[in-house]
């Protein structure tokens, strides 16, 4: 069967994403994945998938510029036997309505994000909201394709690059989230930067320079996603928030130690290390309820255990 795979962003969520999307392909389907642009390396390498790489803020900034762009990525979703809205936003499953696939799932309304993207679905899928975000999407999949009954391991050797040795057997330190209310703060992250000594290396990103440098630690030079993959696959350990560096991380089974407030760690923990977490999303859902010391103790038990 020819699979419309639809899960736009961000990178955290792609990760995510990939075990079911792997599970669907080793069941033999032919699989073309929707996604933003910045991510299609990864999901066409390590997915081993087609790709339909779409820009939907620029082209909804720039709609009369983008249309030769629109145009050529609608016309390549047509043809496609079932369509798999991952996202569960208006706009992702309005791209499965595009697609004119016969068969649009989603979601059901208890799990779906936007409520009215449910319009543009004619398969919802329940879920058990228990369980975490990778056991989501692979229930979505299994929807698909009943065969499949086991989250698969998902091999991401083919996207990592090369490491300078400077860069290896350190503890990786993940200051950014890309939401303010997910950060644990400069002053905190400086706090155990100065506990872990010559160990520690500030990760950053595009935008998050500044941020790493308030850390006060030894900031790593600027990565792009495959360089990014392979520092994180050669740490000693990765400390950070809820954040898509942190669950690469995890999914290249590096030792993690995860600090979570407002967002649920049983949904939106590190996949396969839940137990690596720090946690107030059960009192306060605060990060600045999250001690230093308590890290440290984490890290601790990580690296001993």
């Amino acid at each position: 069967m020819r699979l419309l795979i639809i899960r736009l962003s961000a990178f955290g969520d792609v990760i995510h994403t990939l075990p079911a999307v792997v599970a669907l392909r080793d069941a033999g389907h032919e699989i073309t994945w929707v996604v933003e642009r910045p991510y299609r390396e990864l999901v066409a390498r390590v997915g081993n998938v087609d790709t339909i790489s779409v820009s939907m803020k620029k082209w909804g900034r720039a709609f009369v510029s983008s249309r030769g762009e629109i145009f050529a990525a609608r016309a390549a979703m047509r043809g496609f036997d079932a369509a798999i809205d991952f996202q569960g936003l208006i706009k992702s499953a309005s791209l499965a309505w595009v697609s004119h696939a016969p068969l649009r799932y989603g979601f059901d309304r208890e799990a779906i994000r936007e409520n009215p993207a449910g319009v543009f679905l004619n398969r919802r899928v329940a879920i058990d909201r228990t369980q975490h975000v990778v056991e989501w999407n692979f229930a979505l999949a299994h929807a698909v394709e009943p065969a499949i009954v086991n989250v698969p391991h998902v091999d991401y050797a083919p996207f990592l690059g090369e490491v300078p040795e400077a860069l290896r057997n350190r503890i990786v330190l993940l200051p950014a989230t890309g939401q303010e209310q997910k950060e644990w703060g400069a002053e905190n992250f400086r706090e155990l930067a100065q506990r872990l000594g010559d160990a520690a290396l500030v990760v950053w990103g595009p935008g998050e320079e500044e941020l790493a440098h308030a850390v006060g630690a030894e900031v790593a030079p600027p990565t792009n996603l495959s360089e990014l993959a392979a520092v994180l696959r050669a740490a000693k350990l990765v400390v950070g928030g809820d954040t898509g560096p942190l669950h690469l991380a995890a999914a290249l089974e590096s030792r993690v130690v995860g600090l979570f407030g407002p967002t649920n760690p049983a949904r939106n923990g590190p996949w396969g290390q839940l137990a690596n977490v720090v946690e107030s999303f059960s009192t306060t859902k605060s990060m600045q309820s999250i001690s230093v010391e308590d890290v440290m103790k984490k890290i601790d038990q990580v690296l001993t255990g």
